[in-house]
């Protein structure tokens, strides 16, 4: 029993953080390689059976609350698949070892980014 009480609760932590709009399944992917010893490719497709209904609810909730605009939709929609499937053939001709530190940079400086554009929006709340 105990050998699943870290991964459900890890899962319902970045399942929180996902509905919160903080990229829970990144981290859900960080969690499962560093924390859990999962190989990558197996993590990276158990976050993406992850990533399914956390996405549906998610559309549902924001649909609901009416923060969808039909118009961006149409044209983000059919560009992200083609990028999708094309991205997803690059992959898997690229070995995964090249990708880690490019990934790992990449992560690193989104977070900056993150971080600097929160203070920004604080400095200017408060001037």
């Amino acid at each position: 029993m105990k050998e699943y009480l870290l991964p459900f609760f890890i899962g319902a932590a970045t399942g929180v953080l996902s509905a919160w709009g903080v990229g829970g399944g990144t981290l859900l992917l960080l969690c499962m390689t560093l924390l859990l010893g999962v190989d990558q490719a197996e993590a990276q497709g158990i976050n993406l059976l992850y990533f399914l209904p956390t996405a549906a609810a998610s559309l549902w909730y924001h649909r609901k609350n009416g923060y969808l605009d039909a118009r961006v939709l149409k044209s983000a929609v059919p560009s992200g698949i083609v990028c999708a499937l094309l991205a997803a053939l690059a992959s898997t001709a690229t070995d995964a070892a090249l990708l880690r530190k490019p990934f790992g940079l990449f992560l690193l400086y989104a977070g900056g980014s993150m971080l600097l554009q929160k203070d920004k929006k604080e400095r200017h709340a408060t001037a």
